[in-house]
């Protein structure tokens, strides 16, 4: 199973904002710059990412997203893995490993959400960038998960990268994912495992047809 994680490699005052104006007669863009993602070292959230798998992964978002300028980022996370372009605010541009870092440049999109992001950071408010990305968690040795199969999704633009807990937990980290037959990631539905471990003991056929069917309509849907 596939998890929805979100991290956060470091403090929101570690990000730096750049104002660049090309003359007074064309508007303004603003940058934001700092740590994307962390490597071969434990994590607040108790994670560890290899370094060699995320150099693979991090080498196709460059490939595939960020050469094709199809990097967007959304303003918060959502609990989708995919990017709403309708909620995107902005774009990152560049992604280069510095250590145990991956540092990020992003340009804050023209858009209604990215306008938003221009306004807070003019106003004073501390911004952050924060990754959201789909993998397997191995267990490890005190408590720490090892995360394999990593696929980046998105950076996203986040007014308190640390992310609260009760957040992640309840909503994110709380959907799994698998491949279909097509080799695309849908959401498994936890509803129906739990039915199945709680069945009743009467009727036990019938009530197991009724949750298998339900499944594959559900499944049948998203395809």
């Amino acid at each position: 199973m596939f998890k929805l994680l979100v991290e956060t490699p470091a403090p929101k005052e570690q990000f730096e904002y750049i104002l660049e104006e090309k003359n007074s007669n064309s508007p303004s863009t603003l940058y934001i710059k700092g740590p994307y993602i962390m490597v071969d070292e434990t994590n607040r959230n108790k994670r560890y990412y290899p370094a060699e798998e995320m150099r693979k992964e991090v080498a196709r978002y460059i490939k595939e997203m960020i050469e094709t300028k199809r990097s967007m980022g959304e303003l918060n996370h959502p609990t989708s893995v995919e990017v709403n372009p309708e909620r995107a605010c902005h774009m990152v541009v560049d992604l280069k490993n510095e250590g145990k870092f991956y540092f990020g440049k992003s340009k804050v999109l023209s858009t209604p959400m990215g306008l938003i992001v221009r306004s807070l950071v003019q106003d004073g408010v501390t911004m952050g960038m924060s990754t959201r990305a789909l993998g397997q968690l191995c267990e490890e040795s005190n408590g720490v998960n090892r995360v394999t199969d990593v696929k980046l999704i998105a950076v996203d633009c986040v007014a308190d990268p640390s992310c609260p807990k009760a957040f992640i937990n309840g909503i994110l980290e709380s959907k799994q994912w698998v491949l279909n037959t097509k080799g695309e990631l849908e959401e498994s539905y936890d509803a129906f495992q739990k039915s199945i471990t709680k069945l009743p003991k009467h009727n036990k056929e019938k009530y197991l047809l009724e949750q298998i069917t339900d499944f594959i309509n559900k499944i049948s849907a998203k395809i």
